[in-house]
């Protein structure tokens, strides 16, 4: 395939103006994590894989950036023609901009692509110089990318009720008491899982995903869901649409709608509720919700700057504060997902001592391990596809909720490693094994980290093992007041590793979601200052996921999901009442990797406890073979053994 820099800087050069930079981000129209093939626009230009980054390309220079899961993944994908810049260590790319092109220089962006907060960050360093961020009527990617795959229609699904565990009327009320509350008319969305748990529908639109490409507009009196109408083909869907009173227009129709909505108009659309419309000089007083992180820069175009009320979405909060129906989905999930995970690692146990002659999951070699080299080869990809195989036979099973990091030795100390088929690593005995991996079902989103050795871990292995499930531990165990942020809790998970001087560098926990998106905020538990922002509270979902990587040689992480919940403490100082954390996930520790000594009688009682609990909770999955696998995987530790 010809290199598309050079197509895209003649159509930069013969734009009018003319252009000097071109920013590519990685986000589609709706600003998401995870995009279908067809958005992956940054990776078509750069020939960079990874989900997080963002290329700038001038008349003379190509640049990517991108952040510390990456570095070396961006170093071996990108060609001589482009430089890496890396996050943290180099300027922003609006600070690079501001810095080496010329005074109003016309910086060209796709405004579906950028969102508000996004371009108001560009626009105000470009401000020194007068340089121009200019809105693009085309996406010049588009232009030049011949192939881009189309626009499959996947049907739209509807999640049922008793999965969703509240209605759309319901939450629909909620939402328009929130309207009020901000003097608010209307408010627009553009994240693809606000939308599903809104409207209660679920699609296969991006991997990983069970989300729409879509958008909806509520207002006091109406409820709008714009999508390609190819995707809802069954009467049945439609009729649900139609009895929630929510009209279906054509996902292009939301740019016109959003001016319709500004001028109070878009009800007309609507002959029944024509009595509702408002007169322009109503519109004045009133406020047009837009979350600035989410909604992009076309769309909030079309509203006058006194009308935008501009704040995260109401929907953020309400989605991550699990109802009943949806906490009982995930519990039972994660349960089946334990289930899949125990039988992966039964399986894997057995095969690394067949064909590798290894000391297996819970013996030590003595002495010098003699490792054989067999015909038939576990890779990191034939061992993850065999997880999903287990995965796939448990009920509810829709798919994964992200690209299985699957890694050996050194790759495990990359900390979002994909491997692929023709480079990836064989599975080696006398080397760490991680695994981070989830899967979607229709009752709930799984992730879950486990770390292994198969034949014998090193003192230093094991020291930073045991340190990282000491942090995994504390932070599992913390009882703490209601108001308390993730940014306050992050240093129960490092405490141990700082002890020897040891540390990670990404968050140690996101909120996740009910069938739906695996990285759901606004919360999450974090070293960075956005954590700060929204307090924990019950109800609540959030990983527990220290790690420690050893570039070139290891990583370690362990992670389950937790859940937000009440305590029942002594006293209730302040009457603020206090919270703890219930975990969901269910799969052993290797106590083979563990350092006893380095353990609490509270530690090693709290690993015994889970150890019970797990047996129990797993066993009517298990089969005979597979039981006596988790009994001894499971038996209580103490530091006398």
């Amino acid at each position: 395939m010809a290199d598309p820099l050079d197509a895209l800087r003649s159509l930069m050069a013969a734009h009018s103006p003319p252009l000097h930079a071109l920013v590519v981000p990685s986000e589609d129209n709706h600003q998401s994590e995870y995009v279908s093939e067809r958005d992956k626009r940054r990776q078509f230009v750069s020939g960079f894989t990874g989900s997080a980054g963002l290329a700038l390309v001038t008349m003379n220079e190509a640049l990517l950036w991108t952040d510390g899961r990456y570095f070396l993944q961006a170093t071996q994908q990108l060609s001589d023609r482009w430089n890496l810049m890396r996050i943290g260590e180099d300027p922003t790319v609006e600070t690079w901009i501001a810095d080496n092109l010329p005074s109003e220089a016309v910086v060209g962006i796709d405004p579906w692509c950028v969102s508000v907060e996004t371009a108001q960050r560009y626009e105000k360093a470009f401000s020194g110089k007068k340089q121009q961020l200019f809105q693009l009527s085309s996406n010049l990617i588009d232009e030049v990318w011949k192939d881009r795959p189309v626009a499959e229609a996947s049907p739209v699904m509807v999640q049922p009720l008793e999965f969703a565990g509240c209605s759309v009327q319901d939450k629909l009320k909620d939402l328009r008491e929130k309207l009020l509350k901000e003097n608010a008319y209307g408010i627009i969305f553009s994240s693809l899982d606000e939308v599903a748990w809104l409207y209660n529908i679920r699609g296969n639109d991006v991997a990983y995903c069970p989300v729409v490409h879509s958008y909806a507009i509520v207002t006091m009196d109406s409820a709008f869901f714009y999508v390609d109408k190819r995707k809802i083909s069954s009467e049945q869907v439609q009729t649900y649409f139609s009895e929630n009173g929510i009209e279906i227009g054509d996902y292009n129709m939301v740019d016109s709608d959003v001016s319709l909505l500004a001028s109070g108009q878009l009800n007309a659309k609507n002959k029944a509720k024509v009595d509702t419309e408002k007169s322009s000089d109503e519109m004045k007083s009133v406020k047009i919700w837009i979350d600035p992180s989410s909604c992009c820069l076309a769309l909030s175009a079309k509203l006058s700057a006194d009308q935008v009320f501009s704040y995260q979405s109401p929907l953020a909060l309400a989605k991550a504060l699990k109802n009943p129906a949806e906490l009982d989905g995930l519990r039972k999930a994660h349960i089946r997902d334990g289930a899949a995970v125990v039988h992966y690692l039964v399986w894997l146990d057995n095969k690394m001592q067949e064909l590798y002659g290894a000391s297996g999951y819970f013996n030590e070699p003595q002495g010098e391990q003699e490792i054989k080299s067999p015909d038939e080869k576990l890779t990191e990809v034939s061992v993850s596809d065999k997880l999903e195989g287990f995965r796939a036979k448990q009920e509810h099973f829709k798919g994964l909720s992200f690209p299985t990091i699957s890694s050996v030795g050194s790759n495990a100390a990359i900390i979002h490693y994909g491997p692929e088929p023709n480079t990836c690593a064989e599975l080696d005995p006398d080397k760490i094994y991680l695994f981070d991996s989830g899967a979607q079902y229709l009752d709930g989103t799984t992730d879950i980290t486990r770390t292994v050795h198969f034949g014998k871990p090193s003192q230093h292995e094991k020291s930073c093992y045991t340190a990282v499930l000491k942090g995994h531990i504390a932070l599992d165990s913390a009882t703490f007041p209601n108001g308390t942020t993730g940014n306050a809790l992050d240093v129960l998970a490092r405490t141990p590793l700082w002890k020897s001087g040891l540390d990670y560098r990404h968050g140690t926990g996101h909120g996740i979601g009910a069938y739906l998106n695996v990285h759901e905020g606004p919360h999450q538990i974090s070293f960075r200052p956005h954590a700060r922002n929204v307090p924990l509270q019950s109800s609540m979902t959030v990983t527990d996921e220290p790690g420690y990587y050893e570039d070139g040689n290891f990583g370690i992480r362990l992670e389950n999901v937790l859940v937000v919940k009440d305590a029942d403490t002594k006293f209730n100082f302040g009457g603020k009442g206090y919270l703890v954390f219930e975990h969901i996930t269910w799969a052993p520790y290797q106590t083979k990797l563990m350092d006893l000594n380095l353990l609490s009688p509270e530690e090693i009682q709290w690993v015994n406890s889970y150890h019970s609990d797990c047996r129990r909770i797993l066993a009517p999955y298990m089969n005979e073979k597979e039981m006596e696998w988790l009994n001894k995987a499971t038996e209580p530790i103490s530091t006398s053994a």
